[in-house]
């Protein structure tokens, strides 16, 4: 008789913390999504945005930064440095969807894996 006691209290304990497990889950998830709403509305920025940014190495990146609502910035960032690169005109500003895609070389696959065959 204990036995079977002892057997269902380990399985209402399991129970019982699959339920708190997931229940924290939960809980983290809510709180996530409410403090990245918190976040959103705290850095928004009106005069200040970042357009572009493209990685040179490691910890070393170029920026176009918008200022105001005509100035744009380019800019060089390094762990302990900004260096500005330049002013641009809005008009030097390329958008994405305004790319010729006919300067876009495909690559087809069974090319590439011929020439590879041949040079063995």
């Amino acid at each position: 008789m204990a036995l079977l006691s002892s057997a269902g209290e380990s399985f209402f304990q399991l129970i019982f913390i699959l339920v708190v497990f997931v229940g924290v889950l939960a809980l983290t998830y809510y709180v996530t999504k409410w403090i990245a709403g918190y976040q959103k509305t705290q850095g928004l920025n009106k005069n200040l945005e970042i357009i572009e940014a493209i990685r040179i190495s490691s910890n070393k990146y170029v920026q176009i930064i918008r200022a105001g609502s005509d100035r744009y910035f380019v800019v060089a960032i390094g762990k302990d440095e900004v260096v500005p690169l330049g002013e641009i005109s809005a008009d030097q500003l390329i958008e994405i969807g305004e790319y010729d895609s006919s300067q876009i070389k495909t690559v087809d696959f069974k090319s590439i894996l011929d020439k590879i065959s041949k040079k063995k």
